[in-house]
């Protein structure tokens, strides 16, 4: 694929074309940019109405750091597809490992989560991500992590 960002990105339509993901386990509302080979840096609103936040914590949301990198590897996902030619394929990408996961400020409703993930590696099967979440500027969680491409499981 062509090193130049796809322009302007895309909304969550556009983004429910390339993920299986649904509600409510899709993290990923828009993507800003995607450069091919590269990078993807997309964003989460994240709302007060999520229900995650009506058990962790009642009375102080926090956006549970697992989600954080659910929605980096949603990213990543969305990358990997566009740059292997994936979209339509009956192929995933599935998570293989996660490494070095730091989680370095809370995530609170009405936030406005950037996820910034980069190629670290990329083979045929087998693709390595660092991804980085923030807040207006502030890093939320940074971690790398392993994903392979496998044909979706049968739904027999």
């Amino acid at each position: 694929m062509s090193e130049t960002a796809i322009g302007g990105g895309f909304d969550v339509v556009e983004v429910l074309k390339r993920l299986p993901h649904r509600y409510p386990l899709l993290l990923v509302d828009r993507v800003i940019e995607l450069v091919p080979d590269q990078r993807i840096r997309a964003v989460k609103a994240v709302s007060f109405n999520e229900q995650f936040f009506q058990g962790h914590f009642p009375g102080a949301p926090i956006m549970p750091g697992v989600l954080q990198v659910e929605a980096l590897a949603q990213a990543a996902g969305v990358l990997a597809i566009e740059t292997l030619g994936l979209r339509d394929s009956g192929q995933l990408v599935y998570f293989m490992a996660i490494e070095n996961a730091k989680f370095r400020a809370p995530v609170t409703p009405g936030c406005l989560l950037q996820l910034d993930v980069d190629f670290v590696q990329k083979r045929a099967r087998v693709c390595k991500f660092a991804g980085k979440a923030s807040v207006e500027g502030k890093v939320t969680c940074d971690v790398t992590f392993t994903a392979m491409i496998a044909d979706a499981p049968s739904s027999s």
